[in-house]
């Protein structure tokens, strides 16, 4: 089975570092390149900061300079403004769905619509361009309902409104006060779900998909899921609820149904398919369909994946994925996972979600690694004495793994006590509310 030897990651987050990493350290792999990337990078992976992921003729360039044999698209943007289309379109091997297949995750407008002629199992919704309208149907739905921009909004788009006030006010930001610009101009209203939130990410060719174990992630600022939504602010795997067979059973009501409708559509989605949803009393409901690995889900499940991640992106990435898997000895839906338990933990800088300070000074990596925790950088650079500071959201993700969930944890937040930057946020209970109940 053929292993891409020269790979090449686009972004430049915690989801690409871990990327970046977990491909370098496979066999058969020699070289890593990450564009743009992050200097916090650079110990796994060739950073290449002159080249942004949505310069197609810049990353051709880099293709071709450096004989990439794959590239792996990270963000959601550049998807849906369609990279891998223009990428493909000269030959390059890409995993990542072109831009009429990403619009699952581009328009939730039309995620509801794919979602619906596929029969996928979701909340009440429709979609509306006007205050009146969207705030009528809100008030037949009842509160609780969630409002979501229809775009890219950055994972902070959705907000949950226990009243009509609330329902109101959030409308009002998205389709007057533009607060999420042309993401917002149109709004998804559905009736809210109550359950535990969960994420399945499937690697897809056209017709097949196998899946990661399940994972958890942790969407508001705050403690007890309080404050405002983020782009995720911790994440753990496994979740108990879902083991294997549940997980097998997700993918065939899931994943499969709706890469049969984009294939019919003349839209085959090739890459990561993430799929966010509510553990309901009446069983999994979609929240979401995003076009790529998760962020901060990735960080959490990449050190645990038991078989070589490099061979299966590749074969997806060339519509002969479910034969690579048997080789790979995959007989079921999930790809196998080492023992044990990851937990992720991001610390986001001072301001975060609004607008993140920067330049804030990093100290104590080195203690943290040496809790046994790895290190996956977001949102940072580099001053002219190389040291690290922040520059960006979610700074870094501290990822730890552990024979139980409690102690993944610990070993996690023990590492994340060594770090220091002035206005660190972090969530302090990541893995330790999983009994909890939510409104989404």
């Amino acid at each position: 089975m053929r292993t891409p030897s020269r790979i090449l990651v686009l972004g430049t987050g915690g989801r690409e570092n871990a990327l970046a990493w977990r491909l370098a350290g496979e066999r058969g792999v020699e070289a890593v390149f990450v564009a743009p990337g992050n200097p916090g990078m650079r110990d796994v992976a060739q950073v290449r900061p002159d080249v942004r992921a949505d310069e197609v003729t810049a990353v051709l360039a880099l293709v071709a300079a450096e004989s990439i044999e794959l590239v792996v698209v990270g963000p959601e943007g550049p998807l849906v403004d369609g990279v891998a289309d223009a990428l493909r379109a000269e030959g390059v091997v890409v995993f990542g769905p072109d831009a009429g297949a990403a619009r699952i995750e581009g328009s939730k407008a039309f995620c509801r619509e794919v979602a619906t002629v596929a029969g996928i199992p979701m909340a009440e919704g429709d979609v509306f361009d006007s205050v009146a309208s969207a705030l009528a149907y809100a008030q037949r739905l009842r509160p609780p309902v969630v409002v979501k921009a229809d775009g890219l909004a950055g994972g902070k788009g959705v907000t949950v409104c226990h009243t009509l006030e609330e329902a109101e006010a959030a409308l009002t930001d998205a389709l007057v006060l533009s607060a999420f610009g042309t993401a917002g101009r149109r709004v998804v209203v559905e009736r809210a779900l109550v359950g535990r939130e969960a994420s399945v990410i499937a690697l897809c060719d056209a017709t097949t998909a196998v899946a990661l174990p399940a994972a958890r992630d942790h969407k508001r600022l705050g403690e007890g899921d309080s404050g405002p939504n983020t782009g995720g602010m911790g994440a753990y795997s496994p979740v108990a609820e879902l083991d294997a067979e549940l997980v097998a059973d997700i993918l065939e009501r899931f994943h499969r149904p709706i890469l049969a409708e984009l294939a019919r559509r003349g839209t085959a989605f090739r890459g990561a398919l993430y799929a966010g949803l509510m553990l309901t009393e009446d069983g999994p409901r979609l929240l979401e369909f995003n076009a790529r690995f998760g962020d901060p889900e990735a960080q959490a499940l990449l050190p645990g994946v038991a078989v070589p991640l490099a061979p299966l992106l590749l074969a997806a990435a060339e519509d002969r994925l479910a034969a690579a898997a048997t080789r790979l000895g995959v007989a079921e839906s999930t790809l196998p996972a080492a023992a044990g338990h990851s937990v992720a933990i991001v610390l986001a800088a001072a301001g975060y979600p609004g607008r993140p300070r920067s330049g804030d000074v990093i100290e104590g990596v080195e203690d943290a690694r040496n809790e046994s925790a790895l290190v996956f950088w977001g949102g940072v650079a580099a001053r002219g004495d190389e040291r690290l500071v922040t520059a960006g959201g979610r700074v870094m993700t501290l990822v730890a793994r552990g024979p139980s969930l409690e102690e993944a944890a610990e070993r996690a937040y023990r590492a994340a006590g060594r770090i220091d930057f002035a206005g660190r946020q972090m969530r302090r209970d990541i893995a330790r509310s999983a009994v909890g109940v939510g409104v989404r």
